[in-house]
């Protein structure tokens, strides 16, 4: 099959899974009527009918599952799934909770600990969502931070941050996008550059930062953190895995920390050893990062955190042999929601990038438009948000729109060549961040326990808050050149004003509902 042209239409899939999704709070139908509404554009467009349809969208999943990345992150799900439920099962998350508890001795500190947790974790994205929330929950549960918040801090701190990470999987590939263009003299060159202008980075993580410790919550966010102080009601789904099995008394905090560290370790070596490091080649490790298969590396580390953790339970009679494979098998059907998820986005997003030519179409709406100059930066961020939310990814949509980004300033604006490319970066992780389909957006709800399209509706007022800041601190770049002083000013101040005037508000409206509340009880 082959990339045709349909204009407009190639934005309707993704606009249809994400209306219904939002509207029906379902989302695996959602997308999957949004992919079979591509498949039969695609068909009709193609001189097929209802049946071509159908295999066109089944014929895409196929193809996109199919793909070594793809697969590769499904393992990694499967393996941390188990990894996971066995260290449950062994009574060291229950452990480390209890003891968390007594070095973190308030909500604040332990928000503020899953945001470090985050920012630490910062080689990959995926790995990252995953495995803050595996360790944090319990600490977060016992101070009454609700699930959304903690999918929101998770969310925060994991793309946000690998996109001005200089080691991490992201910054291989937006080096090698960059370098591509011929615009820089070598990857890391390029990769540098962008760090100062990517505003939606900087300011969501001070955005999560500072709702980590003075809890300015306001919209739906301010609501569920409600319901968690006041009422207790966490919104905790599908990980009650204690109540559904017997915990070992036995366990101690080491048996969820060596897990989980072998996990990093054997994660880290994996991506040097996949990235040539110790090939012969004088690589350094940066370059050997850049060079690594992150979702190759991820699968290795897995395996083996999982043989360490084999090595550490079954002597000491935590977990017998029968028990610990089948707490493989369960820790790997709990996450079959998440594999069906990940399955239909990365196929809507598939489908409207290489059959229904979603970029280029968007693309070419950008290059027909006579835009000020001094705007440039701030269109395509808006633009790139769009084009990323629509279509769930990041890496997708810098990997379509930087080589047209750099067309257009190579031929009107050279001098914003880097904050413009800064902007597109900025902007693809905006869209990404809040969209329903986005892979990262799944693995966050997943991670921390909380229901997805809840996850989404409390994230996406303070992802739009964010974006809203970046937007204006970019029409400062432009028309001042690039002023970094300017351009992150003005996006820090006006975060900062707007955020305390909202919560201002939603605290009124909460307890003018409260007070409405209260003769009906």
């Amino acid at each position: 099959m082959e990339t045709i042209d349909v204009g407009f239409l190639s934005l309707l899939p993704p606009i249809i899974a994400i209306a219904l999704a939002l509207c029906t709070k379902e989302v695996i139908s959602s997308l999957l009527i949004g992919i079979l509404s591509g498949g039969l554009i695609y068909a009709l467009n193609t001189g097929g009918g209802i049946i071509e349809m159908s295999s066109v969208a089944f014929g895409v999943t196929a193809e996109t599952v199919g793909s070594p990345g793809k697969f590769n992150i499904i393992l990694f799900l499967a393996l941390l799934g188990a990894l996971v439920y066995v260290v449950t099962m062994a009574g060291g998350s229950r452990a480390y909770g209890n003891w968390a508890s007594t070095k973190l001795k308030s909500k604040r500190s332990a928000q503020l600990a899953t945001s470090f947790l985050g920012m630490l974790i910062f080689i990959d994205d995926y790995f990252n969502c995953l495995t803050v929330g595996t360790v944090m929950k319990p600490v977060t549960d016992k101070y009454n931070v609700s699930r959304a918040k903690l999918a929101y801090i998770i969310d925060a701190t994991a793309a946000p941050v690998c996109i001005i990470a200089p080691i991490s999987s992201w910054a291989a590939a937006v080096g090698s996008t960059l370098y591509e263009t011929g615009a820089f003299t070598n990857e890391l060159q390029a990769f540098f550059a962008t760090i100062p202008y990517n505003l939606y980075a900087i300011l969501s993580i001070i955005m999560v930062l500072a709702l980590a410790a003075t809890n300015l919550e306001f919209g739906p966010m301010a609501k569920e953190e409600y319901k968690a102080e006041k009422k207790g009601d966490l919104g905790a789904v599908n990980d009650d895995l204690e109540s559904n099995q017997e915990v070992s008394d036995k366990g101690t905090v080491w048996d969820l920390i060596i897990p989980i560290g072998a996990l990093i370790v054997f994660s880290i070596i994996s991506m040097l050893w996949n990235g040539g490091y110790w090939a012969g080649e004088g690589l350094t490790i940066g370059e050997a990062f850049g060079n690594c298969d992150a979702s190759a590396a991820l699968v290795l580390g897995g395996f083996w955190a999982l043989v360490v953790t084999f090595l550490l339970f079954i002597p000491r009679k935590l977990v017998t042999f029968k028990e610990f494979m089948g707490g493989i098998g369960e820790g790997v059907k709990s996450m079959v929601p998440a594999y069906i998820i990940l399955t239909l986005a990365w196929t809507i997003g598939s489908l409207c990038q290489d059959y229904l030519g979603t970029g280029i179409y968007v693309g070419q709406l950008v290059e027909a438009s006579n835009l000020p100059m001094g705007l440039i930066p701030a269109i395509v961020f808006l633009v790139a948000a769009g084009l990323s939310f629509s279509i769930g990814t990041a890496w997708g949509t810098f990997g379509i729109f930087i080589p047209i980004v750099v067309f257009i300033c190579q031929a009107s604006a050279p001098e914003l060549m880097v904050v413009t490319l800064s902007a597109t970066l900025a902007g693809s992780v905006f869209g990404d961040h809040c969209s329903p389909i986005s892979d990262t957006t799944i693995l966050s709800s997943t991670g921390a326990g909380c229901d997805h399209i809840k996850h989404v509706a409390t994230q996406m007022p303070y992802a739009c808050l964010v974006a809203a800041c970046c937007f204006f601190g970019y029409i400062v770049a432009g028309f001042s050149y690039g002023n970094i002083a300017l351009t992150l000013g003005t996006g820090i101040i006006l975060l900062a004003v707007t955020l305390f005037v909202l919560h201002r508000l939603s605290s009124r409206k909460l307890e003018k509902t409260e007070v409405t509340a209260e003769p009906e009880a």
